[in-house]
């Protein structure tokens, strides 16, 4: 994002007289810092719709050159190019990255990538996440992750029944993860088929958001759907290295690694008859403004608006009685 330049003004060492008299501008001749318009986030997710279609159409391994040339062209339209350009990276970067991205693109169980068309807009939505908050620091290893006071602790929470919203936590031990298979294999369905999460800690504010979200969806959705499940939330970018080379889509950088994404189930709702109401409840919250929404697959994935961070924070505190 280009910042006008200021006035160098009145320069150091050189005071101006008192008695000088003040000299006056012409009419019309004085700077104006003239506001950056914010990149049209609607009309950018349009663009990704409209390249999507065409990526897909050049699927097939004979088609690389041709998919270079594409993005090459596509990400310089203004839709795009505003907010690619706005980004840390800018447009060059953000375009480099893709496209390295897509020729070290593998298919496989793990990733939430299940084509290339996947794996483009997977990184351009997410994007916007980076826009966003790319002011906000960024967790780099675990240790801060687990000792940051600006996280707070899920289970303590969930302990004195103040979530709505429902997860599971990885197995630490070779004994718990073949507890886990074991349950899995005999009870298949019972609960969304995910790792779990790594760390269970997340921003205030994102726990006030999933509860919201958690009390629309039970009022929403058919009778005996369970309540809605999280299946990621607050990494590290140590943690998203890792699952990078295990061959997940953990993109970088990452809006998880800021604290201000998570991803929520949506596939598991299918058999209940809530998978839409669900979904359709998250895009709602899209076009509000409150959220950026990426469909994964089985799970979607939420990053919280900048703009919803001070009502939510203060959600938070009433709910939890701070």
């Amino acid at each position: 994002m280009r910042v006008p330049s200021r006035s160098p003004g009145q320069q150091p060492g050189s005071p101006a007289s008192p008695t000088a008299p003040a000299r006056r501008r012409p009419s019309g001749a004085t700077p104006r810092r003239v506001p950056t318009p914010e990149p049209d986030l609607a009309a950018y997710r349009t663009a990704v719709a409209e390249l999507l279609v065409e990526v897909g159409a050049l699927a097939d391994a004979s088609s690389t050159r041709a998919r270079q040339v594409l993005i090459d062209e596509r990400l310089r339209e203004p839709a795009l190019a505003d907010v690619l350009d706005a980004t840390p990276q800018g447009l060059i970067g953000a375009r480099e990255t893709l496209l390295l991205e897509m020729a070290r693109y593998q298919p496989n169980e793990r990733t939430s990538a299940r084509d290339l068309t996947a794996l483009v807009r997977i990184y351009l939505l997410s994007r916007i996440d980076v826009l966003w908050w790319q002011d906000a620091p960024t967790f780099l290893t675990d240790d801060q992750v687990n000792g940051s006071a600006e996280l707070v602790d899920l289970e303590w929470l969930r302990r004195r029944d103040l979530l709505g919203f429902r997860y599971q936590e990885q197995p630490a031990t070779m004994l718990g993860r073949a507890a886990r298979g074991l349950r899995r294999r005999l009870r298949p369905d019972l609960t969304p088929r995910t790792a779990g999460l790594l760390f269970r800690r997340a921003r205030r504010e994102v726990v006030a958001l999933l509860n919201d979200i958690a009390r629309e969806f039970a009022a929403a959705a058919p009778p005996a759907t369970p309540p809605l499940w999280v299946t990621s939330l607050v990494r590290s970018a140590e943690h998203q290295y890792r699952l990078r080379r295990l061959g997940y889509a953990a993109m970088l950088p990452s809006g998880h690694c800021l604290g201000y994404s998570v991803d929520v189930e949506l596939a598991w709702f299918e058999r209940f008859g809530a998978r839409d109401t669900l979904a359709e409840l998250l895009l709602n919250r899209q076009r509000a403004g409150e959220l950026n929404v990426i469909d994964e697959g089985q799970a979607w994935h939420l990053c919280l608006a900048p703009t919803a961070r001070r009502r939510l924070r203060r959600a938070y505190e009433a709910e939890m009685g701070v």
